[in-house]
């Protein structure tokens, strides 16, 4: 009889511990559930409050370069009206496809172009696989490539006889890439009251939408600067779909 009654309360006890441990572990479920989606909230606000600063911020440098040539604005107004477009209409999405950031990276240089002498040694590279299966879809942040090329611009050589900028794009094995190198100059950038933004922002827009599936390196060598980011899509978007199961 003793035995039975040890039995019983031993069952019951794993029992109870058993019921204990699935309402545990759902709690904890929903715990990270209500974790996940706060951090994705907290991301999202961080986004918007970049993207606030982005556009006038694009916008009006932008505006500066065409001003300070005016005249040869009439070369850069199709390349200034691709650019308003792709500010007015798709700075307000999460994501583009890499097709439209490299042709707006590309009618940007275009109006950066109008500070250069004919002269100056600027390089386009594409190495672009356009029917690869994401070239079209929208897995790019827009204007991912601003801080990258602003920077070669701002910070070029453009008046020593061997300065130059190397500009090159690559989307192969659904892997976009943006190479930026540039000849840095002798003289010190002009001090502005307040300085831009970009370059405290990129990694973190990369942190917060593509984590570790990307590579950013700047570094230098000799005399010459090299920025060089690459995101693997196909990583990125199979993770996308496997957080939404």
């Amino acid at each position: 009889m003793y035995e039975i009654i040890l039995i019983g309360s031993c069952f019951a006890l794993t029992v109870l511990f058993g019921i204990m441990w699935i309402k545990q572990k759902k709690a904890s479920k929903k715990l990270q559930e209500q974790v996940a989606k706060l951090e994705n909230t907290v991301h999202s606000q961080q986004l918007i409050d970049i993207d606030y600063k982005l556009n006038p911020h694009l916008f009006k440098n932008v505006l500066n370069t065409i001003q300070s040539h005016a005249y040869q604005t009439y070369h850069s107004l199709n390349s200034l009206s691709n650019v308003l477009d792709y500010i007015l209409y798709e700075s307000d999405k999460k994501y583009v496809s890499p097709e439209q950031e490299i042709n707006f990276a590309l009618n940007l240089i275009e109006i950066y172009k109008v500070k250069l002498s004919p002269l100056f040694d600027l390089k386009i590279k594409k190495n672009i696989h356009e029917g690869e299966l994401l070239y079209k879809q929208n897995l790019i942040a827009p204007f991912l490539c601003i801080d990258l090329i602003e920077n070669a611009f701002k910070h070029a050589d453009i008046q020593s006889q061997n300065s130059f900028i190397v500009i090159s794009f690559e989307f192969q094995n659904n892997i976009f890439s943006l190479t930026v190198a540039n000849k840095i100059s002798k003289k010190a950038p002009l001090k502005k009251e307040k300085q831009g933004f970009g370059s405290k922002t990129i990694t973190q827009r990369l942190d917060i939408i593509y984590k570790d599936s990307y590579k950013l390196d700047k570094f230098t060598e000799n005399d010459v600067y090299i920025a060089h980011l690459k995101i693997d899509l196909l990583e990125h978007k199979t993770k996308m779909l496997a957080t939404r199961r």
